[in-house]
């Protein structure tokens, strides 16, 4: 594992710096510091645009290859680059779930025919994924799902039934990668496809779910007999499982290192706070903010180490398996840091009816960060059962 960076990925940082650096301003200055967790309802259309921008200036997509439009980049220079995202201010990425998981599957796993069709509106910033795997008996059991897909031999399509959701930017998204079950006699992870579907169509309806924060990140998506072109399914019918698997390495992969970058904005901002109302001299809040520090370093150099071991169909070695249980357990106290550094304050929302600021959507949104993508509790069976090789719990 590399923990320094060379004389060309010093080179490489220099030249990310100046490019954010001059294009956060202007028309783009408003957007800074914006869209972090419980705050990606603001500035939507503006961070929509950003996305295009970063495409003009040779920045989307960076670390896809080269044939397909990024620029090869290396886990070094990914994590330089997400490193001088979060010093410059950049918001959350309306295009990372394109970016980051969509893309990556689509060039590991997908057809010429759909890597053709999806990758160049991911590229350009013009096209915006949501995931829809959750389904209200399937959370951190994937494998129940119950959403089924049905070929239609006249139209030569599927037809997709079923709910899925706390479906993140549905409302904001055209299109929706779908895991439904091909086979309805199956169980289990067998039998399963993996759709790419167009959410702009009859037979779909979103419906957002209001959160804690007072805003709706979080959807509910119902498909009535949707339908998805026969060209639309990843691989095979009965792949699915794979193929899900192959993303969900790619979402404890490199996607995960611009989630770092807005923890150190976070994080920036609580020791901020913290030294102008003078909490920074109580000597508990300083010893948790010391903690917090030496959680986020240990959280980087983890994903370095997990990154520089994995392959390209998004397989990571086993260390990657304590990551979300890591981050989410970090994050989740660092939003009780921030309430405690705030004190009184926290308790007083900016302007009515429930207009929060920043940190206070911050944590409200991190009581769900234990639970979405896999409790701890499950992530625990998942270390002790794949990772250490220890007896599967007992299952009814």
């Amino acid at each position: 594992m590399k923990l320094s960076f060379s004389a060309a990925d010093e080179a490489f940082r220099a030249e990310a710096a100046a490019w954010l650096d001059e294009n956060l301003s202007g028309d783009f200055a408003n957007v800074r510091f914006r869209g972090g967790p419980g705050d990606e309802h603001s500035v939507v259309e503006e961070r929509k645009a950003w996305e295009s921008r970063l495409y003009e200036g040779g920045w989307a997509c960076i670390g896809w290859p080269e044939a397909h439009g990024g620029r090869g980049a290396t886990i070094e220079q990914q994590v330089i680059f997400n490193e001088e995202y979060a010093r410059a201010g950049g918001p959350g990425r309306m295009g990372h779930i394109g970016e980051t998981l969509t893309g990556p599957t689509l060039i590991a796993f997908g057809s010429e025919e759909q890597k053709a069709r999806y990758l160049p509106g991911i590229l350009r910033g013009e096209d915006f994924w949501c995931q829809g795997y959750s389904e209200p008996n399937a959370g951190s059991d994937l494998a129940n799902v119950k959403t089924k897909a049905v070929f239609d031999e006249a139209s030569q399509q599927w037809r997709i039934t079923g709910q899925k959701v706390w479906t993140s930017l549905a409302h904001e998204s055209q299109y929706c990668f779908v895991i439904a079950r091909t086979d309805p006699a199956s169980v289990g992870h067998k039998g399963l496809g993996f759709f790419l579907m167009t959410l702009d169509q009859p037979g779909v309806e979103i419906r957002p779910i209001q959160q804690l924060t007072g805003t709706s990140e979080f959807n509910e998506v119902f498909f009535d007999e949707a339908v998805c072109d026969a060209a639309d399914i990843v691989g095979a019918p009965g792949d699915g499982w794979k193929v899900a698997m192959g993303l969900l390495g790619f979402e404890r992969g490199v996607s995960t290192l611009g989630q770092q970058m807005l923890f150190q904005n976070e994080f920036d901002e609580i020791i901020r706070i913290a030294r102008e109302n003078g909490t920074a001299q109580d000597p508990v809040i300083r010893q948790r903010i010391a903690d917090a520090h030496v959680g986020l370093r240990i959280m980087r150099f983890n994903s370095m180490r997990m990154l520089s071991g994995g392959g390209d169909d998004g397989t990571l070695q086993k260390e990657a398996m304590i990551y979300k249980l890591y981050w989410a357990t970090w994050h989740r106290n660092l939003g009780k840091l921030a309430m405690d550094v705030l004190g009184a304050e926290s308790e007083i929302i900016e302007e009515g009816p429930y207009q929060l600021n920043r940190l206070q959507s911050m944590y409200l949104f991190t009581r769900s960060d234990t639970i979405y993508g896999g409790t701890n509790q499950i992530q625990r069976n998942i270390i002790a059962e794949r990772a250490l090789g220890m007896p599967r719990e007992p299952r009814g």
